[in-house]
């Protein structure tokens, strides 16, 4: 079983892990995946073995608080209403410590630097007199900004008893080490004075740590403000996906319209829509026609027309017409709530790439510690004051919070997947987006990802008597009995001209060759070369141009009358207009490009020649897809495959990553690990693009956050003081850290601005 749970009180990547460690340990438990960007946690497990109360047990054994998201019939709206509260709750709380930290921190900086730069200070805090006065000011003015963040020590002393120390835990540390030394300094003032010892007064009064402690609180308390601001933009797309969906819909009740909330609409129910209204569920048009915009789904901008019998989505927009429709997926089960589901476990998920941070962040901080402390021991063995020592240990716990560790994957994944989902491509996991990053051979099914999908009649050749109208009208009339695919296309191409058919008589079906049947009293033949050499038809002085049509990739259809050859129509799958410019960025961007096919060596052959394809299989067989792309991963490729029937689910479940085109077959798209709603080649292209811009953001991430880490302990612990006199203030490394946090979340964003590059821009522009 699979279940998602919210964790509450994580704070940096040491807390994540520490979770993860924790639930391994149930018995039962397979994986578990625990995001610290958006404090999600999935886990799979056997339920014969476990249940969700053990889980949760698990997670508060760690010192964490979790609860089981359940599923929710009313997703959008309760999602919307829960995220923007959770998130506006989180910023304003922390707008109010930022606030009321940096109140009081003006005037204890005031009042503890001051006269190092020739401020003047109140009588009663100058001089060693006044030394008390003048530290027990500091004590009271630090109290408040210790008090309205005091989550920190009480997150990261639990952390420290239960033996996984974290981020909390460093803060906590540090400024609690800097409060007590002050407050020590007080009572060493005061004996200083009561013995008269005015030298050593005014020593203690120029080494008091009080301004250091509530600095390391305000500056890191500001850098997670800025931190949650910005992260609520990484959520933006999910945002936006849930304000799609409408609040009430009219139905049809007992015979009577009612207006109702869309949670209420059952399957079944007919729902009336009205020009420029949302379409609530998903169903089938049972009365009515109009034009629908459904660019919020698939990106297109022209309006669909939609009639009797077709299917609209919810989250799509009635343009012009109105219209009754049947719902058929309601709730959960829309295809926007999908969506939705599918980027947010997208988001939560983890890439391979993120465990070499979790790995790292596990053991980070203890490491830390014993740093900080054998820092401060060689310092004093090395004949420092205590205070320097000190201020030496203090840097090195507050530069070292694995914050921008943490942080470097999650926030850059939640970017991509959103992005990906806003422009129609839907990433179902974090997996999925790395690994497409390496791709280096696509394999592309032909029918309905390379073509329409659907024959056309291309190509209208008169060789005898009729005109073009009545030529075809005859075709149409034959072809009207008959259930073949081609069949369609030509009555297609004579509706689309406004052609009238004629009643067709006496009509047989020929296997393999054709039909015959008789229109207004004179038997026509239709059918391919073999069923015109039945009948004695004269076709020899136009076998060349149906030879040309063949190699186009076309199927020549053969009609006469009983005497000659009237004409010939050729029909094709035809190429979609996107598919030639997605192929050559495919190959510029040095991937090979593989087409298999179930048709015939020719029309293969003809496709391959116009788009440039590295290679073409044709008369593949369904299950020989799937051995295809097996042979492909021996090889040592990184393949992906792209596909949209039930025959291409096994290729796509054997690839590195299948894309599934989303006009295709649910099993398809259940097999799936990228979605193209769209069903457009060229955001395959765009998807490849998009996973090489968000690995290329984890890795920028990554590097700066382990060379800061890497650049900052040695320089906090005093390394290179002796030689060059560099010395880390602790309010500096408060300061580095935070703004570390707020570069690796503001570097996420820029994933915002992400463009297909290349010739698809130019494409996707017109």
């Amino acid at each position: 079983m699979r279940k998602k749970y919210k964790v509450a009180g994580m704070t940096c990547a040491a807390c994540a892990a520490a979770v993860e460690r924790s639930v391994k340990k149930v018995s039962g438990v397979n994986t578990v995946n625990v995001n610290l960007l958006t404090k999600q946690m999935i886990v799979v497990f056997d339920e014969s073995q476990t249940n969700s109360q053990a889980i949760i047990k698990a997670v508060t054994d760690a010192g964490y608080e979790a609860r089981e998201s359940r599923p929710d019939t009313a997703a959008g709206q309760r999602a919307r209403s829960e995220m923007s509260r959770a998130v506006s709750d989180e910023v304003q709380e922390m707008r109010m410590r930022v606030w009321v930290s940096f109140l009081f921190l003006v005037p204890l900086m005031y009042a503890a630097m001051g006269e190092m730069i020739g401020l003047p200070l109140p009588s009663w805090l100058t001089g060693a007199e006044n030394a008390v006065s003048y530290a027990f000011a500091q004590f009271i003015l630090t109290l408040p900004i210790v008090y309205v963040n005091r989550k920190y020590y009480q997150s990261g002393f639990k952390a420290l008893r239960r033996r996984s120390p974290n981020m909390d835990s460093l803060i906590a540390i540090g400024s609690s080490a800097a409060v007590v030394y002050g407050a020590i300094t007080i009572f060493r003032i005061g004996a200083a004075l009561g013995r008269g010892q005015t030298g050593l007064v005014e020593q203690y009064r120029n080494d008091i740590y009080f301004e250091t402690g509530a600095m390391i609180l305000a500056l890191i308390t500001l850098g997670k403000f800025l931190e949650a601001r910005s992260k609520n933009r990484t959520s933006e797309a999910i945002s936006k996906l849930l304000d799609l969906a409408p609040k009430t819909a009219a139905v049809i009740r007992e015979g009577q319209e009612q207006e109702i909330t869309v949670e209420e609409i059952a399957v079944g129910d007919i729902v009336v829509i009205r020009p420029g209204q949302r379409i609530p569920v998903d169903g089938t048009i049972v009365e009515g026609s109009s034009a629908v915009d459904q660019s919020a789904l698939t990106g297109e901008s022209i309006p669909v027309e939609k009639k009797a019998g077709d299917r609209v989505v919810s989250a799509t927009i009635n343009k012009v017409g109105f219209f009754k429709l049947k719902a058929e997926k309601v709730g959960e089960d829309t295809t926007l709530a999908q969506i939705i589901r599918l980027v947010e476990e997208a988001g939560a998920s983890k890439a391979p790439i993120a465990k070499l941070a979790d790995k790292i962040s596990g053991i980070f901080v203890p490491i830390v510690i014993l740093i900080a402390l054998t820092a401060v021991v060689i310092w004093l063995a090395l004949g420092a004051d205590f205070g320097f020592a000190l201020s030496i240990g203090i840097a090195v716990l507050v530069i070292s919070c694995p914050c921008a560790l943490g942080l470097a994957t999650p926030v850059a994944i939640m970017v991509g997947t959103g992005q990906g989902a806003l422009n129609g491509i839907l990433i179902k996991s974090a997996e999925a987006l790395e690994v497409a990053h390496s791709v280096d051979t696509v394999v592309l099914d032909k029918t309905g990802t390379i073509t329409e999908g659907t024959p056309i009649v291309t190509d209208l050749i008169i060789t005898g008597r009729l005109s073009e109208r009545d030529f075809l009208a005859a075709a149409a009339s034959i072809e009207s009995s008959s259930e073949h695919p081609l069949a369609d296309a030509i009555q297609a191409k004579a509706k689309e001209m406004e052609i009238d058919l004629k009643p067709s008589q006496e009509f047989e079906a020929i296997p393999g060759r054709g039909i015959v049947a008789v229109i207004e009293g004179e038997k026509l033949i239709a059918g391919n070369l073999a069923l015109m050499e039945q009948y004695q038809i004269d076709t020899a002085a136009w076998q060349k141009m149906a030879e040309e049509l063949a190699s186009e990739g076309k199927t020549p259809l053969y009609f006469a009358d009983t005497r000659e050859l009237l004409g010939i129509i050729a029909v094709a799958d035809v190429i979609k207009p996107s598919s030639k410019a997605a192929v050559d960025e495919f190959k510029a961007m040095g991937i090979d490009v593989v087409m298999l096919t179930g048709d015939n060596e020719k029309t293969a052959a003809a496709i391959q020649k116009q788009l440039g394809l590295d290679q073409a299989v044709a008369e593949v067989l369904p299950q020989e897809k799937e051995e295809i792309i097996r042979k492909l991963r021996e090889a040592g490729r990184r393949v992906a495959m792209v596909g949209d029937g039930i025959n291409d689910a096994p290729a796509l479940a054997r690839a590195d990553v299948g894309v599934a085109i989303g006009a295709g077959t649910d099993v398809a798209i259940e097999s799936a690990d990228i979605v193209l709603i769209k069903n457009d080649l060229q955001d395959a292209v765009t998807a490849i693009q998009l996973s090489k811009a968000t690995v290329r953001n984890i890795k920028q991430n990554l590097f700066w956050s382990f060379f800061y880490n890497t650049l900052g302990i040695p320089l906090a612990a005093g390394v290179f003081y002796p030689f060059l006199g560099w010395k880390l203030s602790p309010m500096i490394g408060a300061a580095a850290m935070s703004i570390s946090s707020v570069f690796v979340v503001s570097n996420a964003l820029r994933l915002k601005f992400f463009r297909p590059e290349g010739p698809m821009a130019d494409y996707q522009g017109e």
